[in-house]
């Protein structure tokens, strides 16, 4: 009778082992579920912020230019030089911070004996190029906006235009990525675009009288 008694009691043991090992495991599984999709939202969320980048800054220093001459060409080179300088800056910016990143948690591995796990490191080059290529299309906006129309006042109410409506998208985008209100994130972007071209637009123009 006491073996019997032993060998139910040991089977049961068997079965909640088997049961908590499952559950650890479906846990396990469920958090780097959760820890993907974490690192894929940041990873669309920086994009979508260095899109925005873009955007905003091509798009006011065309505005200020803008604000003391007529001729295109000069708008759309300002516009060019802007997207080239703001892309590489992004993406040595980024290269620099992520390599960092790299190198503490490479160091945090060795120490754990994680090596193995080398590849989920963050690759700073791929940032970098992710990062130039985000600015980039953001300001392609702007110049495209500005590239087909000679009329001066209609080339910045089209440049204005199609900025607006990009931040506005780029705000909807941002709120359902960090899963914020949607009106008022997209509001608040678009307002605070609004707000930086008009700056620029006014300060150039005021300090060219000036100056000039």
């Amino acid at each position: 009778m006491a073996e019997i008694q032993h060998h139910h009691a040991a089977t049961l043991a068997r079965s909640e082992s088997k049961v908590y090992n499952m559950d650890v495991e479906k846990k396990g599984e469920e958090e780097n579920d959760e820890k993907d999709y974490t690192q894929r939202a940041q990873w669309l969320r920086a994009a979508v912020l260095g899109a925005n980048d873009g955007l905003l800054s091509t798009a006011s220093l065309m505005m200020g230019v803008g604000a003391v001459t007529k001729d295109v060409k000069t708008m759309i080179l300002t516009g060019i030089a802007g997207l080239v300088a703001g892309a590489c800056s992004m993406a040595i910016g980024e290269f620099v911070s992520v390599y960092s990143q790299y190198d503490i948690e490479f160091a945090q591995m060795k120490r754990q004996g994680n090596i193995s796990q080398k590849d989920k490191l963050p690759n700073p080059y791929y940032a970098a190029f992710a990062s130039a290529i985000a600015f980039a299309v953001g300001a392609f906006v702007p110049l495209l906006g500005a590239a087909f129309v000679k009329d001066y006042k209609v080339r910045l109410g089209v440049v204005v235009g199609v900025v607006s409506l990009a931040l506005f998208g780029f705000g909807l985008l941002s709120a359902v990525l960090g899963k914020a209100p949607l009106v008022k994130s997209s509001l608040r972007v678009l307002i605070g675009g609004w707000l930086a071209m008009s700056l620029t637009f006014g300060l150039t123009k005021l300090v060219n009288h000036v100056v000039v």
